[in-house]
């Protein structure tokens, strides 16, 4: 099965080293469940959903009926002044699942228009309140919040932001919580809660009173899933409720199942007053993505508006777009009827276990797990990151995708993924991992 073109030169591709890419390229022809098909006709297993956002497997069909369907039957609504029935349908059925009393939600396309959303949204809610004062944010060091120029203000991660010196003023970042001493736990590390303490050094040094809201990955994703030590982000929560600050979390990754429960805010009985979310909303099908927030936050915005009068000056031409609002409704309705949530739990365990077995490897660094995403983290061989680079694309021809930053690998299976998925995605690993 050859991929073939007049040239790969015109695509600037995202996130890629491109002259390498050009020279051997990695094209993916067909997706189907839990495999990839190469161009080469190779299969290649996905672990790690695609990018986080395929957990019903790749190809379903419902879904692309869906979408097909709307698209004949009403292709684009301006979402401004107009609406659709789709849009309305899918906010109810996320409603449903975030927790009390997060009620409503605004549609964007992308994870890092999310987080510039929950930006504004935190701000207009402030001014709302005649606390325009609270300008500053507080991130976390190794956080990623997307890459619009909020969430690049936002970044911990330095190369997603060292080029981009235009970024927001008043952000000021927490320690991350990897600990050296937690290597290799499943699950929550017993030790670091105390790292939580790091915002109420800010709210001293800064006056808690300035500080609009705190931005948390529940469990940092894209640095390579580090999980809050045993009541972080608990103390976190009464650290802004003593100074009126609103928790946002980044549920892009978390969010839908990936932790065995609808959101982390549930695995974790934390309730923020804002999530941002994208990814497996649509199962990747069509780009979407979400901000649910408390009613408090909606109501005060909309009600300290003039009758009549638009309450908050923002929004995307694709907003709640019809096609991708279809997908939404059937993946939301497929998560419920397969129990996938549940399913996720099941085989967290499983999942686990066979990730963790990779300890002994001479090449381990690190072990990271909760749910159905893990993380390995290789001893640096060079330059930072450099070995986990030529991993990623040399598993790729070993019949594995995983997602590398730096020297993580991230593992995300898919939820409908079986117990002889997890073990061919340890095989391939092991085998590949002991050559190093």
């Amino acid at each position: 099965m050859e991929f073939t073109t007049n040239s790969l030169e015109e695509h600037w591709m995202p996130f890629t080293g491109n002259r390498d890419f050009k020279a051997n390229p990695r094209i993916v022809v067909k997706a189907e469940g839990t495999y990839f098909i190469d161009h080469k006709g190779g299969t290649v297993l996905d672990a790690s959903s695609g990018l986080f956002c395929v957990p019903l497997g790749h190809g379903r069909p419902e879904i692309a009926k869906a979408v097909h369907d709307q698209l004949l039957t009403n292709d684009y609504t301006p979402p401004f002044q107009l609406g659709h029935p789709g849009s309305f349908e899918l906010a109810s059925k996320v409603a449903r699942i975030t927790p009390d009393p997060i009620n409503h939600v605004f549609f964007v396309n992308s994870g890092s228009e999310s987080i510039d959303t929950a930006l504004k949204i935190a701000m207009a809610y402030h001014r709302a309140r005649g606390e325009g004062h609270r300008t500053r944010f507080v991130s976390r060091e190794r956080a990623y919040h997307g890459v619009n120029i909020g969430g690049v203000s936002l970044a911990g991660m330095v190369k997603n932001r060292e080029t981009f010196s235009g970024v927001m003023p008043g952000v000021v970042t927490m320690r991350h919580t990897w600990m050296e001493e937690n290597v290799f736990t499943p699950g929550q590390p017993t030790r670091g809660v105390e790292l939580a303490e790091d915002l109420t050094r800010i709210c001293e040094t800064y006056g808690g009173s300035t500080i609009a809201a705190v931005f948390v990955e529940p469990i940092a994703g894209s640095t390579g899933c580090l999980v809050p030590p045993v009541g972080y982000l608990e103390r976190i929560r009464e650290i802004c409720d003593m100074h009126g600050i609103l928790l946002v979390f980044d549920e892009v990754i978390t969010g839908f199942g990936r932790l065995g429960h609808a959101f982390a805010s549930q695995a974790f009985d934390v309730t923020p007053d804002i999530m941002t979310m994208a990814k497996a909303l649509t199962n990747g099908a069509q780009p979407m993505g979400a901000v649910a927030v408390k009613d408090e936050i909606y109501e005060t915005i909309t009600d300290a508006a003039p009758e009549n009068a638009i309450e908050f000056f923002h929004g995307y031409t694709y907003s709640g777009h019809p096609a991708a609002c279809a997908a939404g409704n059937v993946t939301q309705d497929i998560f419920q009827r397969e129990n996938l949530f549940e399913r996720a739990a099941k085989l967290s365990g499983y999942f686990g276990e066979a990730v963790h077995s990779l300890k002994d490897l001479e090449c381990m660094k690190d072990i990271r797990s909760y749910g159905l995403m893990a993380a390995i983290e290789l001893k640096p061989q060079g330059a930072p990151g450099a070995l986990g680079t030529n991993l990623q694309k040399s598993l790729f021809w070993d019949g594995l995708h995983i997602k590398f930053t730096g020297d993580n690998g991230i593992i995300a299976p898919q939820f409908i993924a079986e117990e002889k998925h997890i073990d061919e995605m340890i095989d391939k690993l092991r085998g590949s991992l002991s050559k190093i």
